[in-house]
């Protein structure tokens, strides 16, 4: 009883550990949208997708209304966006994507997680050229004929319709669209009302490497330690 007291405790932690991630993820991305277009979902569609986007992870109202209204606020906070380049152990491609107020802070951190675990940080370029930046919107698949969807998004510069899951575990429809194309695809689900969960972007990687399970797993546990650094939003690798 006492070891599976123990499992489910850390299956709890885990998840509040995660959701507290996403919940500052959020936060910054709330920030960074009112700063640039102002705290009116209604002309601000930056803002509108980010808000959305809480409501994916049940960020609780009071806390996106508080982040609103910080950023709203004289003296908030300014956040940079920065992406570090670099090698993981075993060749393996690493974008990571940062929102910071401090620069200097956060590449000491990465550069630190790059060096621990074997890695190599890179300079601007030297992997980018690796990955494609997309736009990727999350759907509700009840009631989709999915054939017929893809045959109207092409237009929209649909790449890729692929069924997913959500954290839960719950059914999704995942559209992927070249970035250049996010405005157009947006307004092509709204026009179609179809029910969107989630809209963001993602750094893709054209080609995957793969590697066996032990040297993975060294690479996943590298992704792991910068996923959990504060300045960082997204880790992207090409592992296969």
């Amino acid at each position: 009883m006492g070891r599976a007291f123990e499992k489910r405790k850390h299956t709890i932690f885990k998840r509040m550990d995660r959701l507290a991630k996403q919940f500052t993820k959020v936060g910054k991305d709330i920030v960074i949208a009112v700063k640039s277009g102002g705290s009116s979902p209604d002309s601000n569609p930056s803002l509108r997708r980010v808000l959305q986007n809480a409501r994916a992870v049940n960020m609780p109202k009071e806390r996106i209304d508080a982040a609103i209204k910080k950023a709203s606020g004289e003296g908030a906070v300014n956040y940079e966006t920065v992406i570090y380049e670099g090698y993981a152990p075993h060749g393996i491609a690493v974008l990571v994507e940062c929102a910071t107020d401090n620069v200097v802070r956060t590449v000491a951190n990465i550069r630190h997680y790059f060096k621990a675990a074997g890695g190599n940080m890179g300079t601007n370029g030297s992997v980018a050229f690796m990955f494609q930046k997309q736009g990727v919107f999350r759907l509700d698949p009840e009631g989709i004929n999915r054939d017929e969807l893809e045959l109207e998004l092409i237009d929209h510069g649909l790449v890729a319709l692929e069924e997913g899951e959500s954290d839960k575990g719950e059914k999704q429809l995942v559209v992927r669209c070249e970035f250049n194309d996010f405005g157009s695809m947006a307004n092509a689900l709204e026009a179609k009302k179809l029910s969107v969960i989630s809209s963001e972007h993602e750094f893709v990687a054209q080609t995957l490497t793969e590697l066996p399970e032990d040297k993975a797993n060294e690479v996943m546990e590298m992704a792991a330690a910068l996923d959990g650094d504060d300045d960082v939003q997204n880790v992207y690798t090409n592992l296969g």
